[in-house]
């Protein structure tokens, strides 16, 4: 059972910090041996999924308002623990996202930077590929769009408006 907490930074206690925190480092720096400024300036301005597991943060991310990081909403820093991985949590993580921000901002396009290796995962979920592959941070990356339009992952749930 996961218990999801959503909230804008300013109401994150300061455990929530510590553990959102520690969390992305061990993934996107420890785990991917990249050496990138993790804390960019951009979350004090989004909102954080965080879901817990037994009192551990075993999922993340960020949603970011249209022109934070692009001209559209976005999600962002989607993470999940090493011991839930393979486990569908990822998929569950962003179910929760994408009905959080289809609360937030009712029918309006979704842009990410996915890790190329991810693509079809995000597709999955309505993301179309928007860009040519990149690089960040020494790993390929691609823009990713979901249209403004309600869809239905591969799990049948129902994804977007209510």
């Amino acid at each position: 059972m996961i218990n999801w907490r959503f909230a804008p930074f300013h109401e994150l206690t300061p455990r929530e910090v510590h553990d959102l925190y520690q969390v992305r480092a061990g993934a996107f720096i420890v785990e991917q041996d990249c050496v990138f400024q993790d804390i960019d300036g951009v979350d004090p301005a989004c909102w954080h999924l965080l879901g817990y597991g037994e009192g551990q943060l075993v999922a993340y991310c960020r949603i970011l308002p249209a022109g934070a990081k692009y001209a559209e909403p976005s999600v962002g820093r989607v993470v999940t623990s090493q011991g839930v991985r393979g486990t569908g949590m990822g998929r569950e993580l962003m179910r929760e996202a994408l009905l959080r921000l289809e609360k937030l901002w009712p029918g309006a396009p979704i842009r990410i930077g996915a890790q190329r290796h991810l693509e079809r995962f995000y597709e999955d979920f309505g993301f179309v590929t928007a860009s040519e592959p990149y690089d960040e941070d020494g790993i390929l990356h691609i823009e990713m769009l979901r249209p403004a339009s309600s869809v239905a992952d591969k799990s049948a749930r129902k994804v977007g408006h209510n």
